[in-house]
């Protein structure tokens, strides 16, 4: 039986023990998130407003479980119109959402997958302020929506929220995560990044302690950052990754130029690689940490442009281990940006292949450091992205030397044999299990020793990328 089949193993809670940068349950198990964002007014979940078409809804998820899909990133209200929102007036929990959301967590428990929950759509509720139930004009408690984090009755209601939310769903063992706050910003606490910090701490503190008072546990807790906003304000650097309030470390991928408009389909992974090597460190050895947003933002949204499937399965493909083998737990979290607003048939065909490749590694033992760097393979065309501890590692190689008038890798049949050179593993013999990431399959092992610190492995050719993992062999 593998640790990632959800279907084998009785839904339960998720949790974070001390030290480890990776998910298990309540009983010991591994458990990695592997999913995408989703809405309750797009496509795929929108029949259950008013439960149009439940049935329609269940074979869709007991589809993405069979694709390898544990987690459903969701928001509480998705405000882009003005018919799906929580509380109207404030206040006031609107009938038809509450029971959208009985039926949601009823249909997830019973399918067996998990939702990541943040409580309010922060970018629309920005762009549409003015229709919001919260806005003093309509008879709400904030003046402006620069006061979101600092208003004090605008604070209260957001506690008063998460209150109902906790009370009726925090016990499903369906429920991940809170994502506390969706892409905190400066803005919203009057352009202030110092304003972040005491907002968790109060709001992530109050609920912790609701939640022990009436179960005697707390759900794990995050909270989100759009990424170029640690680059702007390098002040939140240290409220997002280190917070003593929250459980793991979480940010939102969309690098201007490689990943929110992409013009092939192998940099906006490296710099995913880039990206997530930094946030490891920053978040520390003992935390984890993933990406719950990204995608061709900038493409889909200013450009109008979705891009084709081919080259989209590719990009998305590639983001994904770059994530993982950086150190992060799963392949990140895609925001569609498609027409339709869903992943495609390929999307699933990548996330099935990562959630067969997890069992090869010891995810409860493994106590990764990123490698990136240091780790090396001898073919000039190939690029490495790794992590490791003393006991295993994971490596992902990409081919950067054959890429198509399109921006997508050429397969290439001839390219020669390769090593890999990995540091930091103890002395001694180690497995490796190479994978073909577009197959989603196991196409070889080797074994090889590791001596005064390095490990160099005979791979064989990399004609267009492959995930590698390594193991001790048990004396």
């Amino acid at each position: 039986m593998s640790l990632q089949d959800p279907a084998a193993l009785p839904l339960s809670r998720i949790v974070v023990r001390p030290g480890d940068p990776y998910f298990t349950t309540e009983q010991g198990a591994s458990w990695t998130p592997i999913g995408h964002n989703d809405a309750v007014t797009w496509p795929e979940l929108a029949p259950l407003f008013r439960r149009r078409d439940m049935a329609a809804v269940e074979r869709h998820l007991l589809w993405l479980r069979d694709h390898g899909v544990t987690c459903i990133r969701l928001m509480l209200e998705y405000c882009h119109t003005e018919h799906r929102y929580f509380e109207r007036p404030a206040g006031r929990f609107a009938g038809n959402m509450v029971r959208l959301w009985d039926d949601l967590f009823a249909l997830l428990e019973k399918v067996g997958l998990r939702v990541l929950l943040t409580p309010y759509d922060t970018f629309f509720m920005w762009i549409r302020w003015r229709h919001h139930p919260y806005h003093r004009a309509n008879g709400g408690m904030c003046a402006d929506r620069g006061q979101w984090l600092t208003c004090p009755e605008t604070r209260a209601a957001i506690k008063h929220r998460l209150a109902f939310a906790s009370d009726r769903w925090g016990g499903s063992p369906a429920l991940f995560a809170w994502d506390v706050w969706n892409e905190i910003h400066p803005a919203h606490g009057g352009d202030d990044p110092a304003a972040a910090a005491p907002f968790i701490a109060d709001v992530a503190g109050w609920l912790r302690t609701h939640e022990v008072a009436r179960r005697g546990y707390a759900n794990l807790q995050t909270v989100s950052v759009f990424g170029p906003e640690l680059i702007r304000h390098p002040a939140l650097v240290e409220t997002i990754f280190r917070h003593p309030a929250l459980d793991f470390a979480n940010t939102h991928l969309y690098e201007k130029g490689t990943i929110d408009a992409p013009r092939d389909t192998v940099a906006p992974a490296l710099a995913v690689a880039r990206l997530m090597r930094t946030a490891v460190e920053e978040a520390g050895p003992g935390r984890p940490v993933f990406d719950s947003e990204h995608g061709p933002i900038h493409s889909f949204k200013d450009k109008k442009l979705t891009l084709s499937e081919a080259f989209d399965d590719e990009y998305f493909r590639h983001i994904q281990w770059a994530h993982l083998a950086s150190g992060g737990a799963g392949g990140g979290m895609r925001w569609p940006n498609r027409h339709p607003h869903i992943l495609t048939a390929g999307m699933r065909q990548a996330q099935h292949g990562l959630s067969r490749f997890l069992p090869v590694v010891d995810w409860s033992r493994f106590r990764r450091r990123n490698l990136s760097a240091e780790i090396a393979c001898d073919d000039a065309g190939v690029a490495v992205v790794g992590c490791g501890d003393d006991h295993q590692a994971l490596a992902w190689l990409v081919r950067t030397d054959r890429l198509s008038p399109e921006g997508m890798v050429m397969p290439w049949a001839e390219a020669p044999a390769a090593s890999l050179r990995i540091p930091g593993l103890a002395d001694g013999r180690h497995l490796l299990t190479i994978f073909d990431t577009r197959a989603g399959c196991v196409v070889g092992r080797a074994e090889a020793t590791s001596n005064d610190g390095m490990l160099v492995a005979e791979i064989g050719a990399v004609r267009a990328d492959l995930a590698i993992a390594v193991g001790r062999v048990e004396p």
